[in-house]
């Protein structure tokens, strides 16, 4: 299953838009996916454990396996599990993802979301590990991080160093929460693309919850957050041009065609079918003429792989991507695409979302970046305080769950999930400041508390 059979080559570049085209969905079809990562770590120790032996990765997929998921194979190791539209997956580091099923409603999420945690912990209490939600590894230095077996972060793990200095700490020790979202048309994901990229930030800040590195302080809320600054300036950060006019399918495309490429997948290929392209351009590819499989052209599947190898704030692909936020606990895993359904699902709350962004400069994008991740909601943007910002966003998210009226059986809608966002906007203080207030007090400077105090 982990290797790619060639299918038919693409023809014309208008394949290439058409792929983004075949995700425009009517509005009755749209649907909400969340993601998130946790650190794995051993109960004893603290330690992040390795992938083979009796208390590592591998044992944790295996375990699972008991409830319905079944197993993703590459070079004879398990890498991930699937089970009705969701996956389970490694990060680099071993960081454990669920990349759950499209669903209708926030509830349903968040069931979801709860039984995957049941299962893991059921798991992991027999095998002696446990689970940590937060955006940046706050312990072990990368040479402490294990590697999993996988081909395309092998490939990765040596280009990384040659385009940034973070990028193996984005690999290795951080982690997030996604939310993913339909559009109806280009149009539609033009403006959803607009005001979701100019309030990444503002999720940063609520989300963020990675202040330390190696046991102390990193002078970040986000550590995560600031590590995408120093990844791959070609494949990261704010997409000015998605502001511009003109912008769409095409205008997208050209910017992922200008992206080097990491890697092509082939059946029959060593490294896990992984064959290294790092650096190399897919506008050769499409002309026949990419070094790593000279004169062979790609297929849709290729140009599948390469987008999701961009890591820009928003990402598009069949859907749009949001990307902004740290890991964190079960609250936090509902509350990121209540954030975003209350914006983009309700066409009220999108205009009045688009009303409060579309003044700000590009400046004003990369100064909000950098902001959030250093500074949290603190600060001023286009001659407002970010803390009243990230209020009026949570209360135009609201409006728009109250307008979309998606009721759990209990007849309770959907705004419940943002409580804990406006508990941290109201007070303008974010939960990295709430782990460093307990760094600096109770816990003595002792960052293993963390593990007790905040694992899943």
């Amino acid at each position: 299953m982990a290797l790619k059979e060639i299918s038919k080559p693409i023809e014309s570049h208008d394949e290439l838009i058409a792929y983004f085209e075949s995700g425009c969905k009517p509005r009755k079809d749209w649907r909400i996916g969340a993601e998130h990562e946790k650190f794995v770590f051993d109960l004893k120790t603290l330690r992040r454990p390795s992938y083979e032996g009796p208390y590592g990765i591998k044992a944790m997929l295996e375990g699972l396996q008991r409830f319905g998921w079944a197993p993703v194979f590459e070079d004879g190791h398990v890498i991930a599990l699937l089970r009705d539209g969701a996956s389970v997956s490694l990060e680099p580091g071993g960081q454990f993802e669920l990349s759950g099923a499209p669903l209708e409603t926030v509830h349903d999420i968040c069931n979801e979301t709860g039984q995957h945690l049941e299962e893991v912990k059921a798991v992991a209490s027999e095998i002696g590990l446990g689970f940590l939600g937060v955006g940046f590894s706050p312990l072990w230095t990368r040479a402490e991080t294990p590697v999993m077996p996988k081909g395309r972060y092998n490939i990765m793990r040596s280009y990384m160093p040659k385009v940034g200095g973070l990028g193996l700490d984005m690999m290795l020790r951080t982690s997030t929460i996604q939310a993913n979202l339909d559009y109806s048309s280009e149009a539609d994901m033009i403006l959803k693309f607009r005001v979701s990229l100019a309030l990444q930030p503002i999720a940063t800040a609520l989300f963020a919850c990675s202040p330390f590195t190696e046991g102390k302080p990193n002078g970040f809320l986000s550590a995560r957050a600031n590590v995408w600054t120093d990844t791959d300036a070609d494949r990261t950060g704010m997409l000015g041009f998605v502001f511009e006019d003109g912008f769409g399918f095409e205008r997208y495309a050209q910017y992922a065609l200008d992206v080097p490429m990491y890697f092509v997948k082939r059946y029959g290929a060593p490294n896990g079918g992984y064959i290294d392209a790092s650096g190399q351009s897919f506008r050769s590819f499409l002309k026949g003429e990419l070094p790593a499989l000279p004169g062979e052209l790609p297929n849709i599947d290729d140009w599948a792989d390469h987008l999701t190898t961009l890591f820009p704030e928003v990402r598009l692909k069949k859907y749009l991507e949001m990307r902004g936020a740290d890991g964190g606990p079960w609250s936090r895993i509902c509350a990121l695409p209540a954030l975003w359904a209350g914006i983009l699902y309700d066409q009220t709350s999108l205009e009045a979302a688009w009303d409060m962004v579309k003044g700000w400069s590009r400046e004003d994008h990369d100064t909000l970046r950098g902001m959030a991740a250093k500074t949290g909601l603190k600060g001023t943007i286009a001659g407002r305080p970010v803390q009243e910002i990230a209020l009026e966003t949570l209360n135009i998210a609201r409006e728009g769950l109250k307008r979309r009226n998606r009721l759990s059986g209990g007849m309770v809608d959907e705004t419940g999930y943002l409580s804990e966002l406006f508990e941290i906007a109201e007070s303008g203080i974010t939960p990295a400041e709430r782990l460093l207030e307990a760094y600096h007090g109770r816990w003595g400077g002792d960052v293993s508390h963390l593990y007790g105090e905040y694992a899943y």
